[in-house]
């Protein structure tokens, strides 16, 4: 049940994250000001990506990766298996990163009063979020 929802919330994720990030680049070099739309769009992107987050959490801690480590032989094994590296290392760190990198651009943005800095914060943060969310998300298994 979690692997699903954390596999089609993804979707959703991905599409939001896309949304918002053009939505502040378009902006910003558009030198549009920020209204109640463009904060709607940034947080529903932090809401989403944090539930996306949990639900990430919860089926690493479920799927028992420590057994997994100890079954191949500890970390240095799990560095040489492409396969566990990306699932017990690499996606989770990235996809943490990309969280908190939305929720500093998110941060940041609320801090600022011009409409200019507002969607810079956005896309610099959101932009960045979104390439590694693209470069770890795992294309074999979505399609």
């Amino acid at each position: 049940m979690i692997q699903f929802l954390h596999s089609y919330w993804a979707y959703l994720v991905l599409v939001v994250l896309v949304l918002a990030t053009v939505n502040a680049l378009i902006k910003f070099f558009g030198d549009k000001e920020f209204d109640a739309k463009d904060f709607r769009i940034s947080l529903f992107t932090l809401i989403t990506m944090h539930i996306q987050l949990l639900l990430g959490l919860i089926l690493f801690f479920t799927k028992d990766y420590f057994s997994t480590i100890s079954e191949v032989g500890g970390m240095g094994e799990v560095m040489k298996n492409a396969v566990l590296r990306s699932n017990i290392i690499e996606h989770p760190i990235t996809m943490i990163f990309a969280v908190v990198l939305v929720t500093v651009g998110y941060s940041k943005h609320k801090k600022k009063l011009v409409s200019k800095q507002k969607f810079k914060m956005l896309a610099v943060f959101y932009t960045i979020a979104l390439i590694l969310v693209l470069a770890k998300i795992p294309w074999k298994t979505w399609f």
